[in-house]
């Protein structure tokens, strides 16, 4: 029996193909033989992918779709009898990390029965290691599935392989709702855990970010459990990936409900559990023991992990959960909180800025817990942090870096960190002394707290000490933001004040375009990137990583993130996350695009003095063209151009830009210096519009601030003051 064809839409033929959508339609209305639909709807049609694929041969059209691509591709063409579906592969993915790169390549060279056979003996090698590894049975799996499997772990690696399958199985299934806790936000929560624990337990794992970020700070022992099995299998995999020197143990199952790890106590636990869940197991946990702060109502789920969580401590031990905000306030859970209050085992609530993390609408909020010791000390007071504002009041001047929260890529993190970890540490280590900031970091009494709502809401409790503040001090510096909101409106007005912009013409310009890759190939560019531990370069693109320094120079540089470049900040990022030895350096002249095509701000910028010598983040790709043959901004302009962004990008929730398929177009290069010219002029006008927004933010929220808290008042005479008497009769004084 023949296998089916797969049908891809019209944004998939553009990526196969390495063109715009806008591409693909004018191919779709010009050329009669174009493939005919085959299914789908009238507005959204799907292709038949052999036929597509014929047609772009026959016109000379190389695909330019990835490995992963491929991959995913794949997947929807080909079924089988495995009853464990796409999961399974993961096994094989993590077997096959195990294999050089030309070990690989002659796997997928095999012939189809040995390539099954040799792929069970890869997934046979781990089973014992991965959830439900044990029941692994490939059955009749198509070898090109399998196939597209070893390349891909081959050119981009076992994590990105890993990505595709678990996505892919996801989407099979009916679950809805299973996002990764953003790699920054992990991060932060293993830097707010004292010391380095030995033993990590996490209750929620999901795909194990939080566990892997606990590996990256060296952690031994990481045990994880969650309720999806696939989800389960994912984080097992990626653990066993990337923090290879660990002990891992992860588990399928409900936490609450059928605890696997009922007699570990651990040194540390870290949570991003489910919110909102009704049907947690309210009528049939009732009595555990577990509920030592007070049984939690049925609409209180985040309270029962929250105590599961100190259940699993050894005393003395830390817990970070993130929470929804509602938790803090929400009627049904004061009795909880308030015993976690008196008892001294909540120790900090830290309130992150809208964006951070899913719902991206919402500012959550993370929960710092310690089991209480035996004869130990009591605890007087809670630490309350509200990093929005904190990462708002950060000096303009000297942190011009992007503050709104509409996604984690545009918020500031090294801000929220500062912050987060220093005013933390502050307090542990001198609860009873800490003054704090006012406005942003406060010590509340437990007494204070331990009125009829137990209100533990951060920004309620910060904004209670913006008082403190001096009034001639604010003056001062509202002043100070006023003068250099008005410099910054003045430079944007030079800015904007070229005016040699002319038309086209009657039509828009066109051009013949050459790919990355074939820049890369023909040596007017190198392409390089930081690769994830594990990770190949993708010899396709001409991507890889080098160009960096020993491990033992990397702590003191700093590193570029995504978030900088769509900020046009300096490097803000920490070389102690990175985990390659082969980071590239970054030189002036250097184009930097960001891997992720989401998110505010330009997608791609040169790289300036400020910028040399920094390290590469993970997730930016560094474009090095030749002077002799590329101007840099040239290249930035078009590599950075929504339409070219979009069409490079793959995935659905997150979409990655492939960088070997963006398209620049073939110009000379005294042509390609006018254009280059322009884009700079552009930029700059882009970065002053970004500062003075800044800075009036900033001296708005100052004077607003000042007025309402009583340090400021307004000047004598102005708006109506002059012509109406002061309420009462009395003139004013």
């Amino acid at each position: 029996m023949s296998q089916p064809s797969a049908q891809v839409t019209a944004a998939e033929i553009s990526r196969i193909a390495g063109v715009t959508r806008a591409t693909v339609s004018n191919w779709r209305r010009r050329h009669e033989d174009f493939p005919a639909p085959s299914g789908g709807t009238e507005s959204s049609p799907l292709y038949d992918l052999e036929a597509v694929r014929a047609w772009l041969s026959s016109r000379g059209q190389a695909a330019a779709a990835s490995p992963s691509d491929e991959l995913r591709t794949t997947l929807r063409l080909r079924t089988w009898e495995s009853a464990g579906g796409t999961s399974d592969l993961l096994l094989v993915a993590l077997g096959a990390a195990r294999h050089t790169s030309e070990e690989l390549t002659a796997a997928a060279r095999l012939p189809d029965a040995d390539l099954v056979a040799h792929a069970e003996r890869d997934a046979a090698a781990v089973a014992g290691a991965v959830p439900g590894g044990d029941t692994v049975h490939l059955g009749a799996i198509d070898a090109a599935v399998l196939r597209a499997l070893y390349v891909c772990v081959r050119d981009e690696g076992a994590q990105a392989t890993v990505g595709v399958l678990a996505t892919r199985e996801l989407e099979d299934s009916a679950v809805t709702g299973a996002y990764r806790t953003p790699e920054p936000l992990a991060d932060l929560l293993t830097r707010l855990l004292p010391g380095t624990p030995a033993r990590v337990l996490d209750p929620a794992c999901g795909s194990g970010s939080l566990l892997t970020a606990a590996g990256r700070r060296g952690v031994r022992e990481l045990y994880g459990q969650d309720v999806l099995s696939v989800q389960a299998r994912r984080a097992a995999v990626t653990l066993m990936l990337t923090t290879p020197q660990a002990e891992v143990t992860v588990r399928a199952g409900d936490t609450l409900r059928a605890d696997a790890f009922p007699g570990l106590l651990a040194d540390a636990v870290l949570c991003n559990p489910p919110f909102g869940i009704r049907d947690w197991g309210h009528d049939e946990l009732a009595y555990d023991p577990r509920w030592a702060y007070g049984v939690p109502a049925r609409a209180d789920s985040e309270l029962a992990w929250v105590q599961h969580a100190l259940a699993h401590l050894v005393p003395g031990g830390y817990a970070a959960v993130i929470l929804p905000p509602a938790v803090a306030g929400r009627a049904s859970g004061r009795r909880v909180r308030a015993e976690l209050v008196r008892s001294g085992a909540l120790r900090a609530v830290i309130a992150l800025p809208a964006g951070a993390s899913v719902p991206l609408h919402i500012g959550l909020q993370i929960w710092l817990l310690q089991r209480p010791e035996p004869g130990g000390a009591d605890r007087k007071s809670l630490l309350f942090v509200d990093t929005a504002e904190a990462s708002a009041s950060a000096p303009v001047a000297a942190s011009p870096r992007t503050r709104s929260g509409g996604r984690s890529a545009s918020v500031d993190w090294a801000a929220i960190g500062e912050w987060a970890v220093g005013t933390w540490q502050a307090f542990l280590a001198d609860p009873d002394g800490f003054e704090g900031e006012p406005g942003i970091a406060r010590a509340v009494g437990v007494v204070d707290l331990l009125d009829d709502l137990v209100d533990l809401t951060p920004a309620r409790l910060v904004q209670a000490s913006r008082a403190a503040i001096d009034p001639a001090e604010l003056a001062e510096l509202a002043e100070a933001a006023r003068r250099d909101l008005v410099a910054a409106v003045r430079t944007l007005g030079e800015a904007a004040g070229y005016e040699e912009w002319r038309a086209a013409g009657p039509a828009a310009r066109e051009w013949r375009t050459a790919t990355a890759s074939d820049l890369a190939r023909g040596g007017a560019l190198t392409l390089l990137r930081t690769l994830p531990e594990g990770a190949r370069g993708r010899g396709g693109d001409g991507d890889h990583g080098g160009g960096g320094d020993d491990g033992g120079e990397l702590a003191g540089r700093p590193v570029l993130t995504a978030s900088d470049v769509s900020a046009g900040s300096g490097p803000t990022g920490d070389a102690t996350d990175l985990r390659t030895e082969s980071t590239p350096v970054i030189e002036a002249g250097d184009v930097l695009v960001r891997a992720v095509a989401s998110g505010t701000g330009p997608a791609a910028r040169v790289a300036g003095e400020e910028e040399a010598g920094a390290l590469l983040g993970p997730h930016v790709h560094l474009f090095r063209p030749d002077p002799a043959r590329l101007d840099a901004w040239f290249l930035a302009g078009f590599l950075g151009a929504d339409e070219n962004i979009a069409s490079a990008s793959t995935g659905s929730t997150v979409r990655h830009v492939s960088p070997g398929r963006l398209r620049v177009p073939l110009l000379p290069l005294e042509e390609q210096r006018r254009y280059g010219e322009a884009f700079r002029r552009v930029h700059e006008l882009r970065a002053q519009a970004q500062r003075a927004t800044r800075l009036a933010e900033e001296t708005a929220r100052l004077l607003a601030g000042g007025l309402t808290g009583g340090q400021l008042l307004p000047s004598r005479g102005t708006g109506s003051e002059a012509a109406v008497p002061a309420l009462g009769g009395d003139s004013p004084h």
